[in-house]
């Protein structure tokens, strides 16, 4: 790659204005599902909380917002659950989204900070009135630390702005800097160019990164990911005979053991103002993770699935128990769930009469692997072939990265294909918030950083000339 000028270069900053090596840099990545937070060097994120979050009261009160897993998962009356992302991953409501964020970041890794000495009521009163912004400045969150978030490939310009206003405004971070989550998941491999399969609860992406730029004409993004799989889950019990029960655990006071497929024996809790549906909802999603994690496997590939088949060829089975005690053992449906995100109609549909949202063709894995790749160079192809990257928390279903081996290689039969898909549940699932944690610890990143100097002087547009 060509050097620009030297006087197109950023002047280079002070350690202290900057962090560099000797202030700990913080690193934030917001998903739907969890919102992950640490600091720059460092392994796996210490903060990792649900971006789901509670909001309690009627309409007639004010409503007080409840954050992180201890908080959200007790059942009230009038007790709320939203999220402030929207189901493309880009931020909804600013004002929650900002209150989150400096939740996981106070919370897990700062603490709060000291408030004005002045104030603290050992001190003799001082003359005078004490200046405001003084007193802020005591009370910001990032006042010693600089500040890389992640965000997705389509990250609309105004989000971009406002998340750089909150980090320099409201916070005090000494510096700042945004990187695609495409670009930081490759760098969590070590490869500067790939290709980035990514799929998580809301959103499967895949991302041409090359010399660490993501190619905009080559992202693709489909809405079927974890949470389709859940939603192919509920499917699949709903539409079973008899119907598979599904009771979340804080609706269970007592059970005892059954035999597979007979009814539960379970005592339920009853409440005289029982949680909203959006409560409810969460809880069923808690089961139906533990059920995604423990029995739902994906179909190898090499041949279109047939359930009637599988049955034939004595594929072995799969025991789950419910939260009230119903059990059963599951064997070629436990393939079902995931078949939609790679062959659209396989998508199993909803009972009648529910609203059944299934992937087009065009949406679906396989097919957007290949339109990422059409809009890529074809000399750039083979190396990206060579350097495709696996991530995101829904990737570590069992059989997934052999699926998408298959899949390549049946697209792509003649170039070499090599996966980087880590073994290591956190490094797969955190593989974004890594690279950035990689990026931002580097010596050599120390003039990538966006000074407050530099905000104060170009304002929040600047994040569009420096964060490419």
């Amino acid at each position: 790659m060509a050097t620009a000028p030297a006087s197109s270069m950023p002047p280079v900053p002070s350690t202290a204005e900057y962090g560099g090596d000797e202030v700990s840099a913080l690193v934030l990545d917001p998903g739907y599902s969890t919102t992950r937070a640490g600091f720059a060097g460092e392994d796996v994120p210490k903060s990792v909380v649900p971006t789901y979050y509670g909001k309690h009261g009627s309409e007639s009160s004010k409503f007080k917002l409840f954050f992180g897993d201890n908080s959200i998962h007790n059942p009230a009356a009038d007790f709320y659950i939203h999220n402030p992302m929207s189901s493309d991953s880009t931020v909804e409501d600013w004002e929650v989204a900002k209150q989150l964020w400096e939740y996981s970041i106070v919370s897990r890794l700062t603490g709060q900070r000291p408030g004005d000495p002045s104030k603290n009521g050992l001190n003799d009163a001082q003359e005078g009135d004490v200046k405001m912004e003084d007193v802020e400045e005591f009370e910001r969150p990032l006042a010693e630390s600089p500040l890389l978030m992640t965000e997705p490939a389509w990250n609309p310009p105004k989000s971009r702005e406002k998340a750089i206003e909150i980090a320099m405004e409201e916070w005090g971070a000494p510096a700042f800097f945004m990187v695609k989550d495409g670009v930081s998941a490759a760098f969590s491999a070590g490869k500067p160019t790939a290709l980035v399969i990514d799929i998580g609860a809301a959103t499967t992406k895949v991302t041409p990164v090359v010399d660490g730029i993501v190619l905009k004409k080559g992202v693709q993004k489909s809405p079927f990911a974890g949470n389709f799989v859940s939603q192919q889950i509920r499917n699949i019990f709903s539409t079973s005979q008899p119907t598979v029960p599904l009771v979340p655990h804080y609706m269970v006071q007592a059970k005892v053991p059954v035999d597979a497929g007979q009814p539960s024996q379970a005592t339920y809790k009853s409440f005289a103002n029982p949680p909203p549906d959006s409560f409810r909802r969460l809880q069923e999603d808690r089961v139906l993770l533990e059920f995604k994690e423990s029995v739902v496997q994906v179909w190898p590939g090499g041949s279109r699935f047939n359930e009637d088949q599988v049955r034939q060829s004595g594929v072995g089975g799969r025991p789950f128990e419910m939260p009230d005690g119903w059990n059963q053992v599951f064997g070629p449906e436990r393939f079902k769930a995931t078949e939609g995100l790679f062959d659209a109609k396989q998508a199993v549909p909803g009972p009648e009469g529910s609203s059944d949202n299934r992937p087009k063709p065009d949406q679906t894995i396989p097919a957007m692997i290949q339109n990422a790749l059409a809009a890529v160079d074809v000399d750039s192809k083979p190396h990206m072939l060579n350097n495709v990257v696996v991530t995101g928390s829904s990737s570590l279903l069992y059989g997934f990265t052999d699926r998408i081996n298959a899949e390549l290689q049946a697209l792509f039969p003649s170039p070499r294909v090599r996966l980087s898909a880590p073994s290591n549940t956190a490094e797969r699932k955190f593989a974004p918030w890594i690279g950035g944690s990689i990026l931002a610890s580097l010596g050599s990143f120390h003039q990538m950083w966006v000074s407050k100097s530099e905000f104060a002087e170009h304002g929040s547009d600047i994040v569009h000339k420096r964060c490419k």
